[in-house]
């Protein structure tokens, strides 16, 4: 079909209807979604100007004192004694690889003993990588013995 002269149409936008002089307010738009009066109708305000009250980030402390976060801190996962006498009522070699597998653990961070409870008999050969002096006390008493990695 060709274009004929009729179907010709200026580009979108490029025709703006002419504004209507002295036919009042409702014929221009006035306010542009600004409302009426007032400093948001006149300029722009920061978001965080709460009209005069004394901010937020003028309200908080500013840097006093210690700020003392311990950079190479060990977090040890912690194994009671009982839970071991659980886990391994057989007894033999324990280590922080066969701890992650029975569900003790998280694997790969470093394992700590503690004594709390009791072995029960149970004769383990626990390596970790550090014991409270109870739970060295409580293995060698069960004939067990202790390895710090």
């Amino acid at each position: 079909m060709a274009i004929k002269v009729h179907h010709l149409r200026p580009a979108p936008g490029a025709k703006t209807a002419k504004t209507r002089v002295g036919r009042g307010e409702g014929s221009k738009g006035k306010t542009a979604g600004r409302g009426t009066k007032g400093t948001g109708a006149r300029k722009n305000v920061s978001a965080a100007f709460e009209g005069g009250q004394m901010p937020l980030h003028m309200r908080l402390p500013k840097m006093k004192g210690l700020r003392n976060k311990p950079r190479n801190k060990v977090v040890f996962q912690v194994v009671n004694l009982d839970r071991l006498a659980d886990l391994f009522p057989n007894g033999g070699e324990v280590g922080p690889a066969e701890l992650a597998e029975a569900g003790a653990v998280r694997k790969g961070q470093p394992v700590k003993v503690l004594g709390s409870g009791e072995l029960g008999g149970v004769s383990l050969t626990i390596s970790a990588h550090a014991f409270s002096e109870s739970a060295k006390e409580k293995i060698a008493a069960a004939g067990g013995s202790v390895t710090e990695l």
